[in-house]
């Protein structure tokens, strides 16, 4: 258990401790907020990709083997991040450290292998989970306070000495773990196309983002390969003998309905507290102009602490009285808690902006985070457990980029010079409502995972 935990919170850290660093990563490169935001994308689409078929490769070769190899290559990724002088370096820092995209995932499917209890699950779900939101702030405030004092690099640094802590737990003190079911072939070709397919779809829709900036012809060419890529994909999965993703699977509703509820979600709410509001807590014309620590401190640690707090409570009551139920009651607490955000930036109050991050991470980080992860892993079929944990994973990422570029679109739209009004921002949260409520709607064609809940 404390290797999964490790693990985690070695992802979370490449999610969530840079953070406060963003400001000072565009300084120190002499480069935008922009740019930064571009590598915060690479970031997450590497991982959205690598999630895509990693967790499937770990039920044929081994989980554990897979586990380690991908915080191996973390590790390296952050060494070259953390020597980056100039953005392309850095982007290939980041995309190297995408590969880690789908470690919940697989931490979560090893942890299914060994427990079998609902109540117990859910527990256990919630305590992983919730460290992937973050060790109650430890990332954020450090992360704020490296940055202050050395610079963006040695945050690199610390990313890079936990994750090669983690990969040596997982390789000495977790059991391999591999799918039962009787194919040991992997499916290469169906992994390239649905990769190619999520890759350049995520690479259009952030140059779309740029708006009047944007190489429309660029974007267009990217947005046609994914949905060819995508064609060539599905008919690979109707004709081969061992597909990635069978068609069938596919076209479960407990497939799609989860998928689409993950994406709406992240997308909505995740740039919000990774982006907007550190970005309004240090900006010193239309908001606070706290330091990097200082903005950690109000903002993502509250946010890390209530999530970190409420997630094993999160698990538990999903097995008791159904992840569905669970679910809403997080989403719809979202809803509430980015409009408390929205609503009362314009004040300049750090104890609204204190509440409000607090709110996001009973609500998010503490419930809607913790469910959707846990019914990718229930709610797979027997056959192929890594399959929707793979899909949901990308998802995840898929919509945490997704995020930052439509949200960041959407504040450029109302200020596209600079962000010297509270006005971006708050528009930029209202767009997010917009699209959790959709999630919420969403989220009531996901079918009860029966096996997983006491009384199913």
């Amino acid at each position: 258990m404390v290797a999964l935990l490790v693990a985690c919170f070695a992802f979370q850290l490449n999610a969530s401790m840079l953070s406060p660093a963003l400001t000072d990563m565009a300084e120190s490169l002499h480069t935008t907020s922009v740019s930064i935001g571009s590598t915060q994308t690479a970031f997450f689409t590497s991982a959205a990709v690598f999630s895509l078929f990693l967790p499937r490769l770990g039920d044929l070769i081994g989980r554990r083997r897979v586990l380690t190899g991908m915080l191996a290559l973390m590790v390296i990724g952050c060494v070259i991040s953390a020597l980056a002088t100039n953005v392309p370096v850095l982007f290939v820092g980041r995309v190297l450290q995408g590969v880690s995209g789908p470690v919940v995932p697989l931490c979560l499917i090893m942890l299914r292998h060994e427990v079998r209890e609902p109540k117990l699950y859910g527990t256990l779900l919630g305590v992983i989970t919730a460290v992937n939101g973050g060790i109650a702030g430890i990332d954020s405030v450090a992360g704020g306070s490296l940055t202050d004092h050395f610079g963006f690099g040695s945050v690199f640094w610390t990313m890079a000495v936990v994750a090669a802590l983690g990969a040596v737990l997982v390789a000495t003190l977790t059991p391999e773990s591999k799918a039962t079911a009787g194919n040991t072939r992997m499916d290469w070709p169906g992994a390239l196309f649905l990769a190619v397919s999520v890759g350049t779809l995520l690479l259009a829709l952030d140059e779309a983002g740029k708006l009047s900036d944007a190489n429309w012809a660029y974007a267009v060419i990217m947005a046609v390969v994914a949905v060819a890529a995508f064609a060539l994909f599905w008919r690979n999965e109707g004709r081969a003998a061992h597909p990635l993703v069978a068609l069938h699977h596919l076209r479960r509703r407990a497939t799609w309905s989860l998928l689409a509820c993950t994406l709406l979600t992240m997308t909505g709410v995740f740039a919000v507290m990774n982006g907007l509001v550190p970005a309004f807590a240090q900006n010193a014309e239309a908001g606070l102009g706290m330091s990097a620590t200082g903005s950690a401190w109000w903002t993502l640690t509250p946010y890390a602490l209530a999530g970190f707090a409420m997630g094993p409570l999160a698990g538990r009551a999903a097995a008791t009285w159904g992840y569905g139920r669970i679910l809403r009651v997080g989403l719809i607490g979202s809803v509430i808690s980015v409009a408390v955000l929205a609503s009362t930036l314009h004040t300049g109050s750090r104890a609204w902006l204190l509440i409000g991050s607090l709110l996001v991470g009973i609500t998010y980080a503490g419930i809607g985070n913790i469910i959707l992860n846990g019914l990718g892993i229930v709610l797979s079929p027997d056959e192929n457990p890594g399959f929707l944990p793979g899909l949901n994973a990308g998802a995840f990422n898929l919509g945490a980029g997704l995020s930052f570029v439509v949200l960041d679109a959407v504040q450029s739209a109302v200020h596209p010079s600079s962000a010297t009004s509270t006005s971006g921002y708050s528009t930029a949260m209202i767009a997010g409502i917009v699209l959790i409520v959709i999630a919420l709607a969403v989220s009531f064609l996901i079918p009860k995972p029966a096996r997983a809940e006491v009384n199913g």
